[in-house]
């Protein structure tokens, strides 16, 4: 099967050096405005993986995002806020990444070329069959990635993918392939721009559908996410009085007496009720 690399062709400008910043800003954002519409025509193969991993979570499994650099860090980025956004444990929604700890903030050298790290990795955390992989990887040729996602088809998991090029041996690999393609960028070969922005906004609509679907989301309010600075606090106050609705001293007091504003609104309406 044919593959090329559309995230490694040569950008449709030139001589970048010599453009002022007005251009070189107009025509980035020229250039991101045309990745929502590539997203867009992935829809159906998103939806098919979200609702794999709807079912999955639903009977007691975990999510788990792989990548290396970039991509590894935007998927480290999206688990580390469906706790604080919905309420979740820490290890529902896992992001690993090629290199480890140290790789979200400096590049780890050749640690996306070994292939079978992924899948040792993903033993740390006692994969099974009742969790969902989804390999995240622009170029869609990372072996870190590949590598796992090969082993998780051996032991019957559930595999997804999202890169940017078609055909590539990790849509191949995964069982429900995502493929944005986004065409060059503006800076040849750096799928940090167009490609990054195109993953990051497929991962959110993954976990965001997810989670609502999980009954994570009430109305169109994230009625179970933390507390844990006072810019939410007093969002929670927010939500409370626009859905009961009482004054803000009363759902004060509500948030604090029951941690949450799902259980602060539930236990309003069972008092009201009774």
């Amino acid at each position: 099967m044919d593959f090329t690399k559309t995230t490694e062709q040569s950008s449709n400008y030139n001589h970048l050096e010599k453009m002022t910043v007005n251009e070189l800003l107009t025509n980035i954002n020229n250039e991101d405005k045309t990745v929502p519409h590539a997203v867009e025509k992935e829809i159906k193969s998103i939806e098919a993986l979200v609702n794999i991993v709807v079912s999955k979570l639903e009977n007691g499994g975990r999510l788990f995002y792989m990548g290396a650099g970039t991509s590894g860090r935007l998927g480290v980025v999206d688990a580390s806020e469906c706790p604080p956004t919905f309420g979740v444990p820490h290890d529902l929604v896992i992001g690993i990444i090629a290199g480890g700890e140290t790789a979200i903030r400096k590049a780890v050298e050749f640690a996306e070329d070994i292939e079978n790290q992924g899948w040792k990795d993903l033993k740390t955390h006692n994969i099974s069959d009742k969790d969902v992989v989804i390999g995240i990887a622009a170029s869609g040729t990372t072996p870190y990635v590949i590598g796992a996602l090969k082993e998780c088809n051996k032991n019957n998991i559930a595999t997804g993918c999202i890169t940017c090029n078609k055909n590539s041996p990790l849509a191949n690999e995964a069982k429900y392939p995502i493929e944005v393609v986004v065409g060059p960028e503006f800076v040849t070969g750096s799928s940090r721009m167009k490609a990054g922005t195109a993953q990051k906004l497929v991962l959110n609509m993954i976990s965001t559908a997810t989670m609502i679907r999980l009954g994570k989301v009430q109305g169109n309010k994230m009625v179970d996410m933390q507390l844990s600075n006072i810019k939410l606090v007093d969002r929670g106050i927010r939500m409370i009085m626009d859905e009961i609705p009482v004054n803000k001293d009363v759902a004060s007091h509500l948030l604090k007496t029951h941690g949450s504003v799902r259980n602060a609104i539930n236990a309003h309406k069972n008092e009201t009720n009774q």
